[in-house]
């Protein structure tokens, strides 16, 4: 396939008003739209831009909701101070001051993933490493903490805000092997961000290579969570390194190492460009495997047709259909929220749609702090309306797949908001849960 390289360049705040697809918005609008990315990260690229924004559906094409930003993203309260104090021309301290008391209210860790997840060695934390359930630890390399651009609706916002009080990030220091090493319980490692293919190929294997040596043989799948595939699909076809990148994923394989490229993808218009398929076709080709994830997001995917068109295109292509995640309670949640019992109808009524190779995919799944909660659906039991829950992954292990129920909340949109059914006190984990915590504190 005959595809022209591409050079990456960058559309931020300071474009809002000259980018020529947005004046068809009025000042008001582009000035609310600045307000946000004050506040929360707004990055696009000139692939998004040309290639896969429909602008005569602005606002409401999917990609241009998934990478611009929307006056909707903050409260009216928070709106306001901030476009008070862009018309007052308020100098940079003043910005930089009141997006940061907005920031620190729109919960930037949730599910205790700074208090709770990260672990210690000889008695001192590891830096960039977290490790929540037995068998997975992720990984988030210091150079891969950016992305080809930001979605909107993304919990790891707090990585790209400048603060480095919300960062997660580990250097090739070594540590993190360090870690590994004395943990041979942890069979996969998942390299995340950011987006670790921001990176060179070269700054990729450093952290990569080292697991295929003597010492790591427990490290059986290596995983690398990134949104390039839909974003910045040249990094595959014609960057510079990308035939270096591809000897990488096969050297992984060769070795015997499972290869799995996590690829988010929220919307079926991200595989309608054909450096899209081709990005697919040639990682595949070196023996990795892709799978698919995402979350339900009000104003973009919150319908079973686009889902099921989402997985049958992804069936079509070799990818596997993997997660479909609830949309974490932290940055806009409120703009993009779902209830549970919508997201569990849109699941259900998706994979109706979708033969046996697209069943593959987990849903509707709540990363939590107590783990990974699947709904699996909605029942009446003696008279009471009930949801039907599950681990599919925990901080302790035995209490994957056992069923629980909370009581039917047509308005819950997370874990946080379930009761108990049956008139019980607490879910049967949350005793063990606490003492979890408790023993962590201590240590």
């Amino acid at each position: 396939m005959n595809i022209k390289p591409k050079k990456m360049s960058f559309y931020g705040v300071k474009d809002i008003d000259s980018l020529p697809e947005l004046k068809k918005l009025s000042e008001t609008e582009r000035l609310a739209m600045k307000a946000v990315a004050h506040v929360l990260p707004f990055r696009s690229n000139n692939y998004l831009v040309e290639e896969l924004i429909d602008w005569n559906k602005i606002p409401d094409d999917p990609i241009f909701r998934l990478t611009f930003p929307h006056p909707e993203m903050l409260s009216s309260q928070d709106l306001n101070l901030m476009v008070r104090l862009i018309e007052e021309d308020a100098p940079k301290t003043a910005l930089r001051e009141g997006a940061n008391e907005i920031r620190w209210r729109l919960n930037p860790h949730p599910a205790g993933q700074k208090q709770h997840n990260v672990p210690s060695l000889d008695g001192e934390p590891v830096p960039g490493i977290q490790h929540k359930y037995e068998k997975t630890v992720l990984i988030f390399p210091t150079a891969g903490q950016t992305c080809h651009a930001y979605c909107t609706f993304c919990f790891r916002w707090p990585q790209f805000v400048g603060l480095d009080d919300l960062k997660f990030a580990t250097r090739e220091s070594g540590d993190f092997q360090d870690y590994l090493r004395s943990h041979k319980e942890v069979s996969d490692i998942l390299l995340t961000g950011g987006d670790p293919m921001t990176m060179k190929a070269w700054q990729l294997a450093l952290y990569i290579e080292p697991l295929l040596e003597s010492g790591f043989e427990h490290i059986q799948t290596i995983r690398i969570g990134t949104k390039s595939l839909a974003y910045w699909p040249y990094r595959y076809v014609t960057d510079e390194d990308a035939d270096d990148l591809l000897r990488l994923f096969e050297k992984v394989v060769q070795r015997g190492k499972h290869l799995a490229i996590m690829g988010h993808y929220e919307h079926w218009q991200e595989f309608a460009t054909p450096i899209a398929r081709e990005a697919i076709r040639r990682v595949r080709s070196t023996g990795a495997q892709i799978r698919t994830q995402a979350p339900v997001i009000r104003h973009i995917n919150d319908s079973a047709d686009t889902w099921a068109k989402m997985w049958q295109t992804q069936v079509s292509l070799g990818c596997i259909p993997y997660y479909m995640f609830v949309e974490r309670q932290t940055g806009a949640k409120e703009y993009f929220e779902i209830p549970l019992v919508r997201c569990w109808e849109i699941y259900q009524q998706a994979i109706q749609q979708v033969s046996g190779l697209g069943r593959t995919a987990r849903g509707p799944v709540m990363s939590a702090l107590p783990g990974k909660v699947a709904i699996d659906g909605v029942a009446e039991i003696a008279g009471e309306k009930l949801f039907v829950l599950s681990f599919l992954q925990a901080r302790e292990s035995d209490w994957c797949k056992r069923p629980f129920f909370a009581s039917f909340d047509a308005d819950a949109t997370w874990l946080s908001d379930l009761k108990p059914a049956f008139g019980q006190y607490k879910f049967f984990y949350e005793s063990q849960l606490e003492d979890i915590l408790t023993r962590q504190k201590l240590f």
